[in-house]
């Protein structure tokens, strides 16, 4: 009897918790439950600053990445009044290594073996991202959303600890394996958040 008295108690004390659980809960809203949603669908991210090779340039910018639906969204940002109405490359770089004015990055990730190429052509490298056009004022932006590249995934597809390489011309997407891109003006690690 008395083990079903303290059963009761037990059983009681969580049927009153759950109350106040529930009745603290109805005070979400749809968009409130809809907002944790969206958040919960873009999960890992990773970040890259991007800064001038040389103090001539005076090259700013970021770059990130979040993962959502499967997929990896890269947002990148250039700002650069040197170079402003002018197009310059961008590329995903081998080594996470900005040292000797970008030059320890490497060359462009390939870990596929592919020729190089536009993004989204027949041949490409996983670092080929093409063309970005600055306005009067120097300010480009450009967005990219793919399931070639994973943040922290296997080495085919991570993009961590890499570099992302900000050149001084446009790519001409069939000069091999560098798209004849010009000297390296910008450059920052991807690294995770």
């Amino acid at each position: 009897m008395k083990k079903l008295k303290q059963l009761t108690g037990l059983l009681s004390l969580f049927l009153a918790a759950s109350l106040i659980f529930t009745a603290c809960n109805n005070g979400k809203t749809e968009d409130d439950t809809k907002n944790s949603t969206e958040k919960s669908e873009m999960k890992a991210g990773a970040t890259c600053v991007l800064s001038a090779t040389t103090q001539d340039t005076a090259l700013t910018g970021a770059v990130e990445f979040v993962t959502q639906d499967g997929k990896v969204k890269m947002m990148l940002n250039i700002s650069s009044l040197v170079m402003a109405n002018k197009s310059v490359a961008v590329h995903i770089h081998e080594m996470g290594d900005c040292g000797d004015m970008g030059k320890m990055a490497h060359g462009h990730w390939n870990p596929t073996n592919q020729q190089h190429g536009k993004w989204g052509s027949a041949s490409f490298h996983s670092g080929d991202i093409g063309n970005v056009s600055l306005d009067a004022a120097g300010n480009g932006a450009m967005e990219i959303e793919t399931d070639l590249w994973s943040i922290g995934g296997d080495e085919k597809t991570n993009i961590l600890n890499r570099s992302i390489i900000v050149h001084g011309g446009v790519d001409d997407f069939t000069t091999q394996p560098t798209g004849n891109a010009g000297t390296r003006i910008g450059c920052g690690v991807i690294v995770k958040k």
